[in-house]
Parts: C-alpha cells; sequence; structure tokens
C-alpha cells in the first residue's frame, strides 16, 4: 500500500471512531461511522485491484469524502475559542469587515475567484505532473496533499468554531457582486465550520510544494496562487488570520517531513 493511501485509511479509521468519543447526535455518528468505513473499504480495494491511473486520481474523492463527512461531527462551536481567533483579527486589522473596503475591485475579484477555484487546484497539481509525464511522482504528490488536507480537517471534530462570516458584519468590498456570489457559493457548497488550520492554505500550499520540485516553473505559479487563496481567506473573511498561519505552518511542516523521510 502505498504512503498515501495509506495516510487516507488512517484519517478514515479516525473519523469513524472519533465520533463515538464526541458528543454527536446517533444519526450523524452512525452516518460518519458508515462513511468512514466504506472509505476505508474503497480504499483497501483500489490499492489491491485498483490500475495505475485509479490509483493515481482516486485521491480526489477522498479530500472530498474527508471533507464532507468531517463537517458532520460539527455541533456546537466553542464560543471561547472564536473569540480568541476574533480576537487577533481585530488586534491585526482593526475592523475586519472594514479593513480591505479600499483596495481596488480587480484585486478582490481576482482572490475571489482563486478561493472559489482552490477546489479545482488538488487535481490540477496533479494534472500537471501527469501530462509531463511524472506518474511516478503520484504517491509524493498525493502523501503531501492529503497530509495538509486531513490534518486541517482531523482538529474539526475537538476544535470546534464558525468561520468568520458567520459571526461579523458583511465584509464591505468594492467587489460586491463577486463578493456576494462567492458568499452564496461558501454557505451553500461547504460545510459551514471553520477549519482549524485553514485547508485552504495547507491545501494550496503542499500542492506548490508537492510539484515545485519536478516542474518548477509550474511550481513556482501554483505557489502563487497559493499565496492568493491564503491572502483571500483573510480579505474575504472565510478564514481567520490564526487558521491561515497554522495552515501555512502545516504545510511548510509536511514539506520538511516529507524531505527528510525521502518520500
Amino acid at each position: 500500500m502505498r504512503h498515501s493511501e495509506s495516510l487516507a485509511l488512517t484519517y478514515f479509521v479516525y473519523l469513524a471512531a472519533i465520533g463515538w468519543l464526541r458528543r454527536v447526535p446517533l444519526n450523524r455518528r452512525l452516518e460518519v461511522t458508515a462513511g468512514g468505513l466504506a472509505m476505508c473499504a474503497a480504499i483497501v480495494v483500489v490499492g489491491r485491484i485498483g490500475g495505475l491511473v485509479v490509483r493515481a486520481w482516486a485521491p480526489n474523492g477522498y479530500v472530498l469524502a474527508g471533507y464532507y463527512l468531517c463537517g458532520r461531527l460539527f455541533v456546537q462551536p466553542s464560543t471561547r475559542v472564536e473569540s480568541w481567533l476574533l480576537q487577533w483579527d481585530r488586534r491585526l486589522l482593526g475592523d475586519p469587515s472594514t479593513r480591505f473596503s479600499r483596495w481596488p475591485s480587480f484585486i478582490l475579484t481576482y482572490l475571489e475567484v482563486v478561493y472559489m477555484g482552490c477546489f479545482l487546484l488538488v487535481p490540477s497539481g496533479f494534472a500537471a505532473l501527469a501530462w509531463t509525464g511524472h506518474y511516478a511522482e503520484a504517491d509524493r504528490y498525493w502523501t503531501m496533499v492529503l497530509a495538509a488536507e486531513f490534518g486541517a480537517f482531523a482538529p474539526l471534530p475537538i476544535v470546534q468554531t464558525r468561520p468568520p462570516w458567520a459571526l461579523e458584519p458583511r465584509a464591505v468590498l468594492r467587489d460586491g457582486a463577486v463578493h456576494r456570489f462567492a458568499s452564496l457559493f461558501v454557505r451553500r457548497a461547504t460545510i459551514g465550520a471553520n477549519t482549524f488550520p485553514s485547508g485552504h492554505t495547507a491545501g494550496s500550499l503542499a500542492i506548490a510544494f508537492a510539484v515545485i520540485a519536478t516542474l518548477p516553473w509550474t511550481g513556482a505559479v501554483l505557489l502563487a496562487v497559493a499565496l492568493s487563496i491564503a491572502l483571500a481567506c483573510i480579505v474575504g473573511r472565510y478564514h481567520y488570520i490564526i487558521d491561515v498561519m497554522a495552515g501555512a505552518a502545516l504545510a511548510l511542516a509536511i514539506w520538511a517531513a516529507t524531505a527528510a523521510r525521502g518520500i
């Protein structure tokens, strides 16, 4: 079994178990347990009988399943932790809802677009490797990406907080229509809970780090996009500053760990 497959298997076992250790409604507990065990079975089957292409692309599904299943364990936010996160944002930004109100609309529009397109970055990073004949990098790529994404999702059943947009006045930005659309997208397409560290930041940086050693120019572009996503998380009030900093630290730690282990 590949490193990335073992990592995914461990994460879904964790999800199947953690619901029984937290105060979660029985229907959600059963749902997450069944979903986690089903994903474990799928990973084992794909690992044993899946062809090269199937095994190379299957982790896309693992990321999505891991995100939405984890969200089912969000029950009661910790107002104390939320207050702490908000206090740091206010120390560093002043009034977060108006801090970026004078930024040019084209910059704000760009940030909203890259934020909404973050989920496309996961397959795109590997597509760049596959397109250039680097299928052998699949396990390294997915190990780094899954470690970042699952490392961001895993604390959610324990540290439960709502995102800034759920607690603050609507952000005042010049790209009004685009921001409203992005906000609607976030409310309808996401779990509505805050991941600490930021999965957007950790995942997008891990993608760039996983590609840059093999494809320097492509990796540099992905790194620029990842940094833009990190900024968008703060400007659009989708994440707290501490979330973003923790996500960046997580991605850097994973990059260092995989390099040290020679993965």
